[in-house]
């Protein structure tokens, strides 16, 4: 299961994890080093974290333009952000997280696929890239220029491109086709997880918010760009469309009919999200994985748990390396929940695992996992998160994980329907 938070780089939530790469130290343009302020997870600005963003923050390889970045017009937020990225949050704020990280595995080299934003990193996440003709000349990049994210956008609805011309990459905004796959150049090819989990009759579910009347999953649904899923049979099935879609995720689980693979999306409350003036995130991830773990799926399951993109916040490590396409993007958290999880020592749980990872290392294990074959994306190069696991070992007994709101919270918490993300 693949738990689909958001917008949080590695030092904002593990800046002080013991023997973790994270630093409460930053750099900023004009200024040189800060400090970074130790703040509550619930941040009220959300800050830019578009690929122009991204540009901004790298500055070259200096990591020092997150004190440029904007805003997404909130009341009080300056524009540009100044001081307030450069932040990590309070251990206690999100001590689900940091258990689950003293336990299982925390992944400090996790990198996106691009340095953009929730809309293209959420379609990393169910097929490795967007590229989205066959010559692979142009790739989507941010998002669409209207809601929803997809085949039910209205028309003149346009995407954003990064154009490769061979030599150089050119950002093209809003000159890109209408986003629903149908509407890609006829040459393109864009299959995702989905078409090689059915090949193999391997079941999954992509559960998020409703697209449609006051779904919120118009921000957040990668399927709905995938026009085979969205006017095909498995749109409401595989692809759940019911109110309350968060605990269908808990019924799952009891009635014994969790899928093999799964994306899991919260609301906009438990979402980690800045601007939502909320902090249930950790909780929420808590209640599921502590389902999971109470049930008969715990000796066959790995969670992971990875953010979509680093909202604008600070980090400190550069990105390994760039492609024509301009990615790897920044950092994001990355912890893998597991029986079979690696451990320090034989005795003592916990692992840190230093090794470099993408989105596509996550696709590359499901492949692997259940012979797939390969998407030919990102998965080909990415190293697979296979050894975040130790397979020679018993599985371990689990243990609950402690939070300050039970699942019985999140079955009585009624749907937001408050937007997701804005970018």
């Amino acid at each position: 299961m693949i738990i689909v938070q958001e917008n949080r780089s590695f030092d904002n939530l593990f800046a002080t994890f013991p023997g973790a790469d994270g630093t409460t130290w930053g750099h900023m343009e004009g200024r040189g080093p800060v400090k970074l302020r130790e703040v509550n997870l619930a941040e009220k600005c959300d800050f830019g974290h578009s690929y122009q963003g991204f540009k901004r923050d790298y500055d070259g390889g200096k990591m020092n333009g997150f004190n440029l970045e904007g805003d997404s017009n909130i009341s009080g937020c300056p524009k540009p952000a100044g001081i307030l990225p450069y932040q990590y949050v309070n251990p206690s704020q999100i001590a689900p997280y940091w258990y689950m990280a003293e336990q299982y595995v925390l992944a400090d080299q996790m990198f996106q696929t691009q340095g953009s934003d929730s809309y293209s990193s959420h379609q990393d996440l169910i097929r490795g890239g967007t590229m989205i003709d066959q010559n692979q000349t142009q790739s989507l990049i941010d998002s669409p220029s209207a809601l929803p994210w997809g085949c039910d956008a209205p028309p003149g609805t346009t995407t954003s491109l990064l154009v490769w011309n061979g030599s150089s990459l050119r950002y093209e905004r809003d000159k890109g086709p209408f986003p629903c796959t149908n509407k890609f150049p006829p040459s393109g090819s864009y299959a995702t997880m989905r078409d090689l989990l059915d090949a193999k009759s391997v079941s999954w579910k992509y559960y998020s918010p409703a697209v449609v009347s006051q779904g919120t999953g118009r921000y957040w649904n990668a399927f709905d760009t995938i026009f085979a899923v969205r006017y095909g049979p498995e749109w409401g099935t595989n692809v759940p469309q019911a109110p309350n879609y968060e605990k269908q995720i808990f019924s799952d689980i009891s009635a014994g009919t969790l899928p093999a693979v799964a994306w899991l999306v919260p609301d906009e409350l438990n979402s980690d999200h800045p601007g939502s003036g909320s902090d249930t995130g950790p909780s929420w991830v808590a209640s599921v994985v502590n389902a999971i773990g109470q049930s008969s799926y715990w000796n066959s399951t790995a969670i992971v748990i990875v953010w979509d993109d680093w909202g604008g916040f600070y980090d400190h490590v550069p990105p390994p390396f760039f492609d024509h396409w301009g990615g790897l993007g920044f950092r994001v958290p990355m912890i893998v929940v597991s029986p079979y999880a690696r451990q320090a020592l034989p005795s003592k749980p916990g692992y840190i695992s230093h090794t470099q990872y993408e989105f596509g290392s996550i696709l590359r294990f499901i492949e692997d996992n259940w012979t797939l074959g390969s998407l030919n994306t990102t998965d080909a190069r990415a190293t697979s998160m296979a050894d975040c696991f130790d397979f020679t070992q018993p599985p371990r007994a689990f243990q609950m994980i402690p939070a300050s709101h039970p699942r019985a919270y999140f079955l009585h918490q009624p749907e937001s329907f408050k937007p997701v993300d804005s970018e």
